[in-house]
């Protein structure tokens, strides 16, 4: 990949579900460092430690599954069930799935988010004219963290 970035076949290097262990590897050896690391993360799997050495060395991170994985052979529904998300929802009039998108961009993250279904999209895109306050940001923080 960095020789095609070189022959200017591409305009970046990104990887796929790299952990911490693996991307020191690799920045010891690579010539030219990921611009992304593309990895499951939500309220339910934050990534807290792989996001802070991501920052540290200038890595993105883009989050997929960011409300889950059900319908998945390796997903659940943690994410869409989980009762701290429902409360902050409800208590702001937003969907379960704006607090997520939410909470995700205000970790500085971006996301991949999938639907075909209109008023889905448009509600996906609703979540920049509001903020989540310190203290819901706390109980996302709590929220025990397993991978789907």
């Amino acid at each position: 990949m960095e020789e095609c970035q070189k022959l200017g076949l591409t305009k970046s290097i990104g990887v796929c579900n790299i952990s911490c262990k693996k991307i020191e590897t690799l920045l010891a050896t690579a010539k030219i460092p990921p611009a992304v690391n593309q990895v499951e993360m939500n309220p339910v799997w934050q990534q807290k430690k792989l996001r802070k050495l991501c920052k540290r060395k200038g890595i993105v991170v883009t989050a997929y599954s960011p409300l889950g994985g059900k319908g998945t052979p390796w997903g659940s529904n943690a994410v869409m069930e989980c009762e701290v998300l429902k409360q902050i929802a409800d208590a702001k009039g937003k969907s379960l799935a704006q607090v997520c998108l939410r909470w995700l961009y205000e970790q500085g993250v971006s996301f991949v988010v999938k639907s075909f279904n209109k008023d889905r999209i448009k509600e996906n895109v609703e979540i920049f004219d509001w903020e989540l306050n310190p203290e819901e940001l706390e109980k996302i923080d709590q929220i025990p963290q397993k991978r789907e």
